[in-house]
């Protein structure tokens, strides 16, 4: 059975900041976002789930993860109005 992992996509929207990570457990990961677990992102909670994308492999994960950090945040704000539906008025910096 293959493991399914996830290229994810999060939003402060109280510090408007984008946070982009990978797992094999989105919604525990989310949990821990905002729990303040993860010591990068706990200044900026709370953080919501914009989408992610799902990936066979750790590597392939990883990869893609690599590639949107080095997105701008008008890249990023292109991603998601063309992968996830998301527009202006979504409480989004676009």
């Amino acid at each position: 059975m293959k493991k399914i992992l996830y290229t994810y996509i999060l939003y402060s929207k109280s510090h408007n900041r984008f946070y982009i990570g990978q797992t094999n457990g989105i919604e525990e990961r989310l949990k821990r976002h905002n729990s303040g677990i993860e010591r990068s992102t706990k200044p900026f909670a709370p953080w919501e789930l914009i989408g992610c994308f799902e990936k066979e492999s750790r590597s392939e994960a990883m990869i893609l993860e690599k590639k949107l950090k080095n997105l701008n945040t008008e890249g990023i704000n292109k991603l998601i109005v063309k992968f996830f539906n998301k527009k202006s008025g979504d409480n989004l910096p676009l």
